[in-house]
């Protein structure tokens, strides 16, 4: 009787196992047909990293003159409009060569006006030697006339000779001298003279000097560093301040290369910031993929020519684009890290990025011509080229 006792506990623990082997075979299948749905409806049409990070512009502010500052209107984390005055430099300097460049300019136009007066004044010369000439040919004529019947001497028709070529002499260097001075003023007046339109170059050059001795924003931003301060030297080209203009950032999302393959410029992507986690999505699109790794740009690429070798998964940069109105919305902050998502699903765009044509950066240029100062080199110019007595 003992050895038939444990066969009933067999029987009865045989089916458990089964129920139980049923049960994990059907977990498993309902887990793989779960993973594959998922694959072929999501997975497979999404790649994602946490690698990313916004990026955006930013802008040096550079002194373009030497000088010391005397005033600074900004301070760090303050956000600044285009335009808006963020240095002064002492202007004293500058002052004083505006003001040599007028006195300069004035000074040229008289000088120029000479120049055209004195045309006058050759043209009279040129005249008159031209009358003495004609006027010695002929007492030449007449003495040589009467000199055979010994009524004059050979000496004095001698003399008259030599009047007449000393008066050829005067007249032909009288024209020279006039030559000399229309080819000073031909084609040209007193206003638009060469000399003149210099002189009025110097004027705006001091100008514009003038002018940046006052450091003004070149775009709308915050102030993110400040490298000056009250009474410091400042050099042409030596930066002062950074402004980064935060409407315009993007995300540079680095993707491992096996993660590429189907990636494509303009594919949307999803992203989520630390800063705001999931409380806020930003819709992007793929702006540009990078033409190397981000190892192959780095400041000491790596050598893999060494034998002790270990294969390592790259990573590609790639630029995506945010929706402005969602910066605007939710602002982000240079380098703040992001997690990235592409949809996959649309392939007809391009491997590589199309080329660009419009200006991909740019800052408020300043104006040619400052209306002020044309109107005071006209004024300079006129007050200066009056008629001198006697000219008409």
């Amino acid at each position: 009787m003992s050895s038939t006792a444990p066969e009933p506990a067999t029987e009865s623990g045989s089916p458990a196992r089964r129920r139980g082997l049923i049960v994990l075979a059907v977990v498993v299948l309902l887990a793989v047909a779960a993973w594959a749905i998922y694959w072929n409806g999501h997975g497979r049409w999404h790649v994602s990293t946490e690698d990313a990070y916004v990026g955006g512009n930013i802008v040096q502010v550079t002194a373009d003159v030497p000088g010391s500052v005397r005033a600074i209107h900004t301070r760090e984390t303050e956000t600044v409009a285009a335009g808006q005055v963020l240095l002064e430099l002492d202007p004293a300097d500058a002052r004083v060569a505006m003001d040599a460049a007028v006195a300069d300019l004035g000074n040229t136009v008289r000088q120029v006006r000479g120049t055209f007066v004195q045309v006058s004044r050759l043209r009279a010369q040129v005249a008159v030697r031209e009358a003495e000439l004609e006027r010695a040919k002929q007492d030449l004529a007449r003495r040589n006339s009467i000199a055979g019947g010994g009524a004059v001497s050979a000496e004095e028709v001698a003399h008259a000779s030599e009047s007449v070529r000393g008066l050829d002499a005067a007249l032909r260097a009288a024209r020279e001298d006039l030559n000399v001075a229309l080819s000073q003023t031909e084609g040209t007046t007193p206003e638009r003279h060469p000399q003149v339109l210099r002189a009025a170059a110097r004027v705006r050059d001091a100008a514009l000097t003038l002018e940046r001795m006052t450091i003004v924003s070149p775009v709308r931003g915050v102030v993110g560093r400040k490298g000056v301060q009250i009474g410091q030297r400042v050099a042409p080209g030596m930066p002062l301040l950074g402004i980064v203009p935060l409407e315009d950032v993007w995300v540079d999302a680095n993707f491992k290369e096996v993660q590429l393959q189907h990636m494509r410029i303009g594919q949307p992507v999803e992203l989520e910031a630390d800063l705001y986690g999931s409380q806020v999505t930003y819709s992007g699109r793929i702006k540009g993929i990078s033409p190397g790794t981000g190892a192959a740009f780095a400041l000491l690429p790596p050598q893999n020519a060494s034998g002790n070798w270990i294969k390592i998964v790259q990573r590609v940069p790639v630029r995506i684009a945010l929706d402005p109105a969602q910066v605007r919305e939710h602002p982000l902050r240079i380098g703040l890290s992001m997690h990235a998502v592409v949809d996959l699903h649309d392939q007809s765009g391009p491997v590589l990025t199309a080329p660009q044509s419009e200006v991909a950066a740019s800052i408020a240029p300043r104006a040619e011509r400052n209306p002020a100062v044309e109107a005071l080199i006209e004024e300079v110019i006129a007050t200066n080229s009056g008629h001198l007595a006697g000219t008409g």
